[in-house]
């Protein structure tokens, strides 16, 4: 089950991070980790922070985007320090990883972090299912990497040792690979009706993402959705 689980970072700039991230996870039992587009690629100090956790770092599965990173993921939570003008589902560390259990018998999860210094955009963040902030000191919140990795990974560790308490998720969600062909769809079916104008769609798509990921719909309701606009697009032809 925990090897279902991915840790992705993404454009990490310090290799000993990586290599503390990934000790971060196998003490936690944790082993799927995904490198996005690092600045550098995992190296002798990541090696040495790794310690006795080279077998997760020799593992690493690195990417260029974190659309492949997340590719057949049927949960992504991003990591979020920062309040953004448009608000987001949010989970407490807790919740994100009672959830992360409850889902992961069903498809691969992500749990998602970001950069050292800034985190992750908001481009990234809307490719997340749900944001997690941990709730440290608001005086000084300042927690490195490795120590953001620890944390979480650890709600998640105590919550597949409380298993047997979290009911298994009884509604079967798309995958991200299906929600993001349904926004592009959505968005080419409204630039087709003229609602948005193309390549200027404003804060609409963002909005619409954000309703979306909100409402959070099933698979057999995401078929539904893309079988209206399907419809849309048949009537905007015959027009």
């Amino acid at each position: 089950m925990l090897e279902n689980i991915r840790v992705v970072l993404v454009n990490t700039s310090h290799t000993g991070n990586i290599g503390s991230a990934a000790r971060a996870m196998k003490t936690m039992g944790l082993s799927n980790l995904y490198l996005v587009d690092p600045v550098q690629a995992p190296d002798g100090k990541s090696s040495a922070m790794a310690a006795g956790a080279g077998d997760v770092l020799g593992n690493a599965t690195t990417v260029t985007t974190l659309e492949e990173a997340v590719a057949g993921c049927g949960l992504v939570v991003g990591t979020s320090a920062r309040s953004r003008t448009h608000s987001w589902p949010m989970l407490d560390p807790r919740q994100c990883g009672e959830k992360m259990i409850a889902e992961v018998p069903k498809y691969p999860v992500a749990l998602v972090f970001g950069r050292e210094n800034n985190g992750l955009t908001n481009e990234e963040l809307q490719q997340c299912h749900y944001h997690v902030c941990i709730p440290a000191n608001p005086e000084y919140s300042s927690l490195n990497l490795a120590m953001a990795v620890q944390t979480l990974c650890y709600e998640v560790r105590m919550a597949w040792l409380a298993q047997e308490t979290i009911p298994e998720e009884p509604n079967d969600y798309p995958l991200n690979d299906d929600l993001e062909r349904f926004y592009q769809h959505l968005e080419s079916s409204l630039m087709g009706t003229g609602f948005v104008v193309k390549n200027h769609p404003g804060l609409v798509m963002t909005k619409l993402r954000r309703l979306f990921n909100r409402a959070r719909p099933e698979s057999q309701e995401l078929n539904i959705l893309r079988g209206i606009l399907s419809s849309i697009d048949k009537a905007v032809k015959k027009d």
